[in-house]
């Protein structure tokens, strides 16, 4: 489970090695929005030598944010990167789950074009930059296991929308955003995928951030986008459950293991019922740790 996926621009080979240095989870090298048009030619090829020099840190994901299947790009997007075997694409401006079927449909031919195991190339898809996906929602899960993660971002709603602010005065998300965020937060649980929370622009603000990251842990996202290396700390910080809650975790599931078939059990005082026991599985998730065993 990703907790902090850091934005790279793809054609910036000092900030690609920066990045690499840093604690997050994966890099999302960026052909999109953070590259100009006639700089994507270099960037496909920094991106492709960077994926292809980076094999001796598996541990770090390295994702490639294409551009978008309207776009007239993504072809030559993902022909380049591809068969430097990306751990996945990130798929921006979607309308439906349908671009991101036809996402699917190029990454199987070109799995079988530079004899990667089918499937092996994943996706997480943003959900929310586009009006249009917002009233199409539903359907990632016919992605089956190649979806990873579901993700939200507001700049590109916000300029469709024609919106003139995209928080309140409390730093609290205006009401279009909540709604989109809160969309993404459903459409992953019916995916039964890993939810996403967007990005904090405000990246010298560690406070704000920190309270972000806590909200959207609390409502039930699982990593954050990130669009600078400071904002890795606190990201990963958020989404790390503490000792206490993977020891309470860690009971919870011994209890219900212990009393195999039982649909209630008591812990501590308390009756605990099925959903406490997925939940405590996913603390052990985002933990790393096996259930009944030490991490």
């Amino acid at each position: 489970m990703l907790r902090s996926l850091l934005f790279v621009p793809g054609d910036s080979e000092r900030k690609l090695a920066k990045a690499a240095a840093s604690a997050a989870d994966a890099l999302i090298l960026d052909l999109e929005d953070s590259v100009a048009p006639e700089r994507l030619p270099a960037a496909r090829q920094c991106v492709a030598e960077f994926l292809r020099g980076a094999r001796e840190r598996p541990a770090q994901q390295r994702w490639v944010r294409v551009n978008g299947v309207q776009s007239g790009e993504i072809l030559r997007d993902l022909a380049a990167v591809v068969g430097a075997r990306p751990d996945g694409i990130v798929l921006p401006k979607v309308r439906s789950a349908q671009d991101a079927l036809l996402l699917a449909h190029y990454l199987e031919a070109l799995e079988v074009r530079e004899g990667l195991a089918p499937g092996s190339v994943r996706i997480i898809v943003i959900t929310t930059e586009t009006p249009e996906a917002l009233l199409a929602p539903g359907g990632y899960a016919a992605l089956g296991a190649r979806l990873a993660g579901l993700t939200w971002g507001m700049e590109d709603l916000s300029a469709a929308l024609g919106a003139s602010v995209k928080r309140e005065e409390d730093g609290s998300l205006a009401a279009p955003f909540l709604a989109a965020r809160t969309c993404c937060l459903l459409q992953a649980a019916a995916a039964k995928v890993q939810a996403i929370d967007g990005v904090y622009a405000g990246f010298r603000d560690r406070q704000g951030l920190e309270r972000e990251a806590e909200r959207a842990r609390r409502d039930g996202f699982t990593g954050k986008l990130a669009i600078h290396p400071d904002q890795i700390e606190p990201i990963n910080a958020a989404f790390t459950p503490s000792a206490e809650e993977v020891e309470r975790a860690r009971r919870i599931v011994a209890a219900f293991e212990a009393t195999p078939g039982a649909g209630v059990v008591g812990l501590d005082g308390q009756m605990l019922d099925r959903p406490h026991l997925e939940h405590a599985r996913r603390v052990l998730e985002m933990a790393g740790v096996s259930e009944g065993k030490g991490s």
